[in-house]
């Protein structure tokens, strides 16, 4: 392929269609960009945007019902969107590497780590035998792993999220490529492994001159990475150009709603003030939760964490993997009994409850899950999922429960006609509404959100928020917030604590933690929160909006 001054790669007048052999639905609409040597652009838009599709056009990698319609897609200046798989897989990890979005299920569970490095170096006749070993070990620890030579012997499922993306950046820098493609390569890992990601990929970037194609929902991690940014609805182009000038004057209307939007911007949601004299609706005592592991000492998941939570307010639990924050959420909703201390909700210490009693105590307490995907049964009708605790818990006449699952769908902004369809016909955001919807229909005290607004877009994102926000002042809801997100946790708690290792190193107002932070973890936590850019030209783009 010729390497002379072209860009890496030019894509002109691409359009790609899904369907069948009859009918075909154009979703991206004569996209043109290009990518220089060494340069970071960023794709960003919402879900159905047409980025990850652009993305995978570009590395041939199209869905089996996806067709480039029309288009050139030139690498190092050669034209390749005609090609057959057999000639784009001498080129795939040679001349362009894919960094994919889910390291937990994009390793082979039955291969060895080192297995899946040495497969792209004997593909490509790079190396073999020893000295292919050898290669994998020097490419693991170059991506910062410890003990490269014990990991390569290891397989995915003992490795964390962060050292499997790690591995897959090992697979896709193995060639040294001209272009790595990076889609969402962080969006399932936390604050702090997200930077050291993303801080490798700049690394490696800046060491082999790879230019990388980052696709991002996350406006704050493209404003920080990208030279360049393209802004993509409904699979056309909004604008595109130099980051900090998109950042400092939006043109599209659009481009303002996401900069609007991104937790980094945005104001924290309006919400009642909670009175002085509120309850604490939630106590959380010298907490401590063991689990017993064959053959070994107890491990202590949770150690001595103590909180309070105020009638009508919102508190924060923040953390790591690891870090203890659903341990702590399972105790407070009854799943698990303390091994040492105690919870008590509305004054009713949850271990003097059994049998009936608890299993009652628990209409008190309903959680909303991170992926409103996976947490709907496919199968049910919406009517059926949100009716479906009001069989479980009491026995409310027909009629009735029709009625008030009516009431709650209407109170979480959703229209009737959903009560009918299922959860494969509703968008991301509005299966979170009925989810959150299900959680209310027992009229709970308090309300657990484990990362409930992680996996939504942002504008999506600050939808439900907001949503939130309107819900428990109309309610008096008492929220335990569980997140990784900073920026979010700043719009939204009122309290927090910060969890690390199982401990509680921080705790306090969220005014307080976020500026007055009393341990090295929670400003390590703080300092990794992207989007440090969009903050800082905050003044710019409010006067150019006001204008």
């Amino acid at each position: 392929m010729s390497t002379d001054n072209r860009p890496v790669l030019e894509v002109s007048g691409l359009s790609i269609s899904y369907g069948d052999d009859e009918t075909y639905t154009r979703v991206v609409h004569d996209v043109s960009f290009t990518v220089e040597p060494g340069e970071v652009v960023a794709l960003v838009g919402e879900s159905g945007s047409g980025k990850t599709s652009t993305a995978q056009a570009v590395i041939g990698l199209l869905a089996g019902n996806g067709r480039l319609d029309k288009g050139s897609i030139r690498l190092n200046g050669t034209e390749i969107s005609g090609w057959s798989q057999k000639r784009l897989d001498a080129v795939r990890g040679a001349a362009i590497s894919l960094i994919p979005q889910d390291p937990a299920s994009s390793l082979n569970p039955v291969l060895t780590i080192g297995a899946q490095v040495r497969e792209i170096l004997e593909i490509h006749g790079r190396a073999k035998g020893r000295e292919a070993d050898r290669m994998v070990v020097e490419l693991l620890g170059h991506v910062g792993l410890s003990d490269p030579a014990l990991r390569a012997r290891q397989y995915p499922h003992e490795l964390s999220g962060g050292m499997k993306q790690r591995v897959l950046i090992a697979i896709a820098i193995a060639l040294q490529p001209a272009l790595i493609i990076a889609d969402e390569p962080t969006s399932a890992l936390d604050v702090t492994v997200q930077r050291r990601i993303l801080d490798l990929i700049d690394d490696l970037r800046r060491e082999y001159g790879t230019a990388v194609l980052l696709v991002t929902h996350d406006l704050g991690v493209a404003a920080d990475r990208s030279d360049r940014l393209i802004v993509l609805q409904g699979g056309r182009i909004q604008e595109q150009g130099r980051t900090t000038d998109i950042l400092a004057a939006p043109e599209s209307a659009y481009t303002r709603k996401l900069l609007s939007d991104a937790p980094s911007l945005a104001p924290a949601v309006p919400r009642a003030p909670i009175p002085e004299d509120a309850d604490d609706v939630v106590v959380v005592d010298g907490l401590c939760q063991d689990f017993s592991l064959a053959g070994r000492t107890a491990f202590r998941a949770v150690d001595g964490v103590s909180f309070k939570v105020k009638r009508g307010s919102t508190h924060a639990i923040v953390g790591e993997s690891g870090s203890g924050k659903t341990t702590t959420i399972r105790a407070i909703a009854g799943f698990h009994r303390p091994t040492i201390g105690r919870v008590a909700i509305g004054g009713l210490d949850l271990n003097d409850l059994r049998g009936e009693t608890l299993r009652q105590f628990r209409r008190t307490v309903q959680l909303v899950y991170q992926n409103p995907y996976g947490s709907l049964d496919p199968r049910q009708t919406i009517l059926s999922i949100v009716e479906e605790p009001l069989l479980n818990f009491a026995a409310v006449p027909r009629a009735e429960r029709v009625e008030r699952v009516a009431g709650i769908i209407d109170r979480v902004g959703l229209p009737q006609s959903v009560l009918t369809r299922r959860p494969h016909a509703l968008s991301g955001g509005q299966r979170q509404r009925v989810a959150i919807a299900r959680a209310l229909i027992l009229e709970p005290k308090v309300v657990v959100l484990d990362e409930a607004v992680s996996a939504l877009d942002v504008t999506v994102q600050a939808q439900i928020l907001e949503l939130l926000a309107k819900l428990q002042n109309d309610f008096g809801l008492t929220y335990l917030f569980v997140s990784h997100d900073l920026a979010v946790v700043r719009q939204i708690a009122d309290t927090v604590s910060v969890l690390h290792a199982g401990r509680q190193v921080d705790h306090g107002s969220v005014e307080d933690v976020f500026t007055r932070p009393t341990s090295d973890y929670t400003r390590e936590l703080l300092a990794a929160i992207p989007g440090k850019k969009l903050a800082r030209l905050q003044g710019t783009f409010s006067k150019h909006a006001a204008g």
